[in-house]
């Protein structure tokens, strides 16, 4: 057996590195494939011939992979007695942060549809945290300056997209396939149809 210990050692390298030099290959093409698969959609929103401002854009996805919990968690800022962004879409679980960079105190709450909460007065400085459970629309509001409002929608799915101020929008890295979309802004009804990813760029017009 010890005289063929260097030879059986040798034909275990052999074909260690066999394997691992065909897998090697494989594994490389595959992840091309995976890659190939998955594509930027580009979009507008509009209101007849104008940018649709704070229009929020989202694809269904039943079976996405779940949130990444090393992914910035997102803020509803408090500025100038205003709320920043005006419009936040979120992914059901998100914990968004609401720190007061003011220099006032506020009290955040959302007392309608969507997720319900009172944060309570808070000093500048100070951060309040909320996790949005629940997929729909909520509408935030500062108990001490009535003239402070905005909008936080949360969706069940990671493809989303807010429009910026040209009304142009960009969901990243959407598998190729057939969905269902949803456009939403303020003041307006939810617009909803079919994107495939072989379309093109999606062109979303309220009347």
């Amino acid at each position: 057996m010890k005289a063929n210990a260097p030879l059986i050692g040798a034909l275990i390298l052999a074909v260690w590195s066999a394997m691992h030099g065909i897998a090697a290959p494989v594994r490389a093409a595959l992840s091309g494939q995976v890659q190939q698969s998955a594509a930027d959609l580009h979009g507008t929103a509009r209101v007849r011939d104008r940018a649709a401002i704070d229009a929020v854009v989202w694809l269904d996805a039943p079976n996405a992979p779940p949130n990444d919990d090393d992914a910035p968690r997102p803020v509803l800022d408090q500025r100038n007695l205003t709320f920043i962004p005006h419009v936040l879409i979120v992914r059901v679980g998100s914990t968004v942060n609401f720190p007061n960079n003011d220099r006032v105190f506020h009290n955040v709450f959302s007392y309608r549809d969507g997720k319900r909460f009172d944060l309570g007065t808070y000093p500048v400085g100070a951060l309040r945290q909320v996790v949005f459970d629940q997929p729909g629309l909520s509408r935030i509001f500062c108990n001490i300056h009535p003239g402070m409002a905005a909008f936080v929608m949360t969706v069940d799915t990671p493809f989303f997209a807010h429009a910026d101020g040209n009304g142009a929008f960009t969901i990243r890295h959407v598998p190729a396939g057939r969905y269902t979309y949803h456009a939403w802004r303020p003041g307006a009804t939810e617009v909803n149809g079919t994107w495939a990813s072989d379309s093109g760029p999606l062109s979303l017009v309220w009347p």
